[in-house]
């Protein structure tokens, strides 16, 4: 069987290896002209997402690149002295197998699992699909696939085509997410700086192997602004505004915005669909179940996903109508539970109140400083996102 993939980010590339070592031929087509390898943002891989890059064979390459990010200093806007925060003792009581890695690094880690059984079609995309799975592309000659997976994004263009205008599926939560990449110029290594206040919170990171900083901005708003995902000095000045006057670290990071070389911005939207499957079509990743980016463990979600989806074709023997179904059935509870803790941690991360903006800072350094115990104990009772992510569980389709 041919299955073309959409998407050549993190779910694609995954979903593609599994594929190809259950036997079938797969290409993955991907808008962008080339793989990037630079820029993006930090993601978490916890331990489900983990367990599956072991079986690839990459684990060690991820770890190897992961950044290292085990402190945090979280200045409150109007207080003066700064909260300090052991970031390994919460992420030990998260989970007990979790790494943070830059996304696009991660990306060129599982495409290079695969790199010699799938081909890559880059700097093109799709324009139509037939229900017979002829498949039309902006440059390449049309093909014709058995099957075709969506793995590019919230704002995919498969689902586009197949299920219809975004809108009808999207439901924004209130909030908008900004990262740009600037210089390290405070030798930031394995440390995050937080400035937050009320309806907004700015942080910078960086990591020894990086040589570059990335700083990253979320902040509220009562109502979707006006911007388009590809309108990039509008979204800049979005940016400038929301976070006028917080602090004079955080203004010194905006006037990179002129120079930064590589910049994302984009509201934090949940996708919300009875189905991600039509015909010989299906979706995985933010291209299907978005929980919303930044807040709700998308990549680690989309791991897990590409690796069922995978699964369930080669136990069906390549008949969609039973793979995809069996697909959804496996994710649904995960991708329900996902979308209440990306909820839940974004009234966190981004404080409505004053009192809010305390106990951010408070309730992290609590943790932090509490034995491993009680720590992971408390940890539970106020997120979900440690209980989500942790315990997500999926068959094994190793030999599928």
């Amino acid at each position: 069987m041919r299955i073309l993939v959409s998407g050549a980010g993190v779910a694609g590339p995954v979903v593609a290896y599994w594929l190809t070592r259950h036997g079938f031929r797969v290409t993955v087509v991907e808008r962008a002209a080339a793989a990037r390898r630079t820029g993006g943002h930090a993601v978490d891989l916890f331990r489900p997402a983990m367990d599956i890059s072991e079986k690839m064979g990459v684990l060690r390459r991820v770890e190897e690149r992961a950044t290292g990010t085990d402190r945090m200093t979280v200045f409150q806007e109007g207080v003066r002295r700064p909260v300090r925060v052991d970031l390994s003792r919460i992420f030990g009581a998260a989970s007990d197998r979790h790494v943070e890695v830059m996304r696009d690094e991660l990306s060129g880690i599982y495409r290079d699992a695969a790199r010699d059984d799938v081909e890559y079609l880059f700097g093109d995309s799709i324009t139509a699909i037939s229900p017979d799975g002829q498949v039309r592309f902006e440059n390449a000659a049309p093909r014709r696939f058995d099957l075709v997976v969506g793995a590019d994004g919230l704002h995919s263009n498969v689902r586009r085509l197949i299920f219809g205008a975004e809108s009808r599926f999207s439901a924004f939560t209130g909030a908008y997410f900004g990262v740009l990449t600037l210089p390290n110029v405070l030798g930031l290594d394995g440390e995050l700086l937080m400035h937050v206040g009320v309806g907004r919170t700015a942080g910078i990171y960086g990591a020894r192997h990086l040589g570059e900083a990335r700083a990253l901005f979320l902040f509220r708003s009562e109502r979707e602004l006006d911007q388009d995902h590809r309108d990039v000095p509008r979204q800049k000045a979005l940016l400038r505004a929301a976070f006028e006057g917080l602090h004079p670290d955080v203004d010194r990071r905006l006037d990179e915005l002129d120079r930064t070389p590589a910049f994302y911005f984009d509201s934090i939207t949940q996708l919300r669909m009875d189905t991600w499957s039509r015909g010989r079509v299906t979706l995985v990743g933010d291209a299907g179940y978005c929980p919303g980016p930044a807040v709700g463990g998308s990549t680690s979600l989309a791991v897990v996903g590409a690796y069922v989806l995978a699964g369930e074709p080669a136990r069906a023997g390549g008949d969609h109508e039973r793979a995809f179904p069996a697909y959804e059935r496996a994710m649904a509870e995960h991708v329900r539970g996902s979308h209440a803790a990306a909820l839940s941690a974004a009234k966190t991360l981004i404080p409505r109140s004053r009192l809010g903006v305390r106990g951010l800072a408070q309730g992290a350094r609590l943790i932090s400083a509490l034995p491993a115990g009680p720590g992971r104990a408390l940890l539970r009772l106020t997120t979900r996102s440690a209980r989500l992510y942790n315990s997500m569980t999926v068959d094994d389709y190793a030999f599928a």
